[in-house]
């Protein structure tokens, strides 16, 4: 099924939290994590930091040692704030940041996991510490992949809307042979047991990719060219746990490779309706068919489109790449005293002060607020009635999304005079 906006949205959110929380470098050991589990008692966190912040007074070189301790003091006055840990827990993430030129600027992060956290973790080092709550981002979905017929075999996963391919094996059984007389039934014996044991191979290798996954894994798609897919499911070659997640029926495809991968979970589309991946593929090739309809089409594409369409109240559906990195910032001039915003790449915000003023041509330019520009777009649809969908950055169809109309597009309830966008439809 697919996911309400508020949790696309909560889901958005944390990743970008942890996408920013990544990219802090410190000079020297001075980015602290603390991680804090529910019923963990404050009082003895406290007591753990105090001792932390004596020790840290013997680190011999005296900028980082200053840095270290800001960050205990600093972390204390955020942990003392909570009576207790919320349901899930907490991860503070506390330090000095190196900003280039031998200077760094403090950060400070304070996030309550989607999932609660079962460990008590306190780290000291030059990058903070995210493998508790990377761990936490996956795809609600698992879905195991088998193309194959007598002469290759590829396995694979659909995780969420991504497709990986984890294997790919060519047989070495013959196609045929010239054969007469005896030796025609001798030489279809060997095929036959050359073809059974690749079968058997191939069950090996299910079993080592998807059993240990079992508990996660939502089903099985079997596919392959001709007959080849159901002799090998009737013959229960699979391991019994693994056969009884096989869906049924089996799915015809022409290719036994990477291909027959995409080709198996696209003919599995009719069969399962909530799959994230072929709901993504609709919704996309439904945005193409109304922009080659032109005038006609319900249909925006490209930031200034998409913000004029939403104004009016024309969106019906708003497609987002979930790799949109980009924030909105609020400028003003201080010659003429107009004030504008701009969307801008992550790390431009702070070079967008050196802009020119829209209006009198001036610069620089006052920086007065800062928003994530999906957040913000998310906001403006909601309050306008719209749907909210957000592409997989990792797909075909978020990668065209992305690239050819930048990360922004929308379906409309009624068409609208399009303007010239930047973004330029695919030929």
């Amino acid at each position: 099924m697919v996911d309400s906006a508020d949790l696309q949205l909560a889901r958005y959110s944390f990743k970008r939290k942890l996408d920013e929380i990544a990219l802090a470098r410190g000079r020297a050991t001075e980015l602290i994590s603390l991680y804090v589990p529910p019923g963990k008692q404050i009082s003895d966190v406290m007591g753990y930091l105090r001792n932390e912040y004596a020790q840290s007074s013997n680190i011999k070189s005296r900028t980082t040692r200053k840095n270290v301790m800001w960050a205990i003091e600093s972390l204390m006055g955020r942990v003392r704030q909570y009576k207790e840990p919320p349901a899930s827990g907490l991860a503070f993430f506390v330090g000095s940041k190196a900003v280039g030129a031998d200077k760094s600027e403090p950060v400070t992060f304070i996030v309550e996991p989607p999932e609660p956290l079962n460990t008590y973790l306190y780290r000291c080092d030059s990058t903070f510490f995210l493998d508790p709550l990377l761990a936490m981002v996956h795809e609600p979905e698992l879905w195991g992949l088998i193309v194959m017929d007598r002469a290759e075999v590829t396995i694979g996963v659909l995780r969420g809307k991504r497709i990986e391919v984890l294997r790919n094996k060519e047989s070495q059984v013959p196609s045929k042979h010239g054969r007469g007389g005896q030796s025609a039934h001798r030489f279809e014996r060997m095929i036959e047991h050359a073809a059974h044991d690749f079968f058997v191979r191939i069950a090996e290798m299910a079993t080592e990719i998807f059993l240990p996954k079992k508990d996660n894994l939502r089903g099985v798609l079997l596919g392959g060219p001709g007959a080849t897919k159901e002799f090998f499911f009737k013959e229960g070659f699979l391991h019994y746990e693994i056969q009884q997640k096989v869906v049924q029926p089996l799915f015809d495809t022409g290719y036994t490779d990477e291909h027959g991968l995409k080709e198996l979970v696209e003919k599995a589309t009719q069969t399962l309706h909530g799959l994230e991946l072929t709901e993504e593929k609709r919704i996309v090739q439904q945005l193409l068919a109304e922009i080659r309809r032109a005038e006609e089409g319900l249909a925006a594409y490209g930031e200034r489109d998409v913000a004029g369409a939403l104004d009016v109240g024309a969106v019906d559906t708003l497609l987002m790449s979930e790799g949109l990195r980009r924030k909105r910032v609020a400028l003003s001039c201080p010659a003429c005293g107009a004030a504008f915003s701009r969307s801008v790449a992550d790390e431009e915000v702070d070079a967008a002060r050196d802009g020119t003023c829209p209006t009198c041509g001036a610069s620089p330019l006052t920086l007065s607020g800062v928003e994530d520009y999906v957040e913000g777009l998310f906001a403006r649809a909601q309050a306008s009635g719209a749907k909210v969908r957000l592409i997989s950055a990792e797909s075909e169809e978020g990668e065209m999304l992305r690239k050819a109309f930048g990360g922004v597009a929308a379906l409309l309830r009624y068409p609208m005079a399009r303007r010239v966008s930047r973004a330029s439809p695919p030929p």
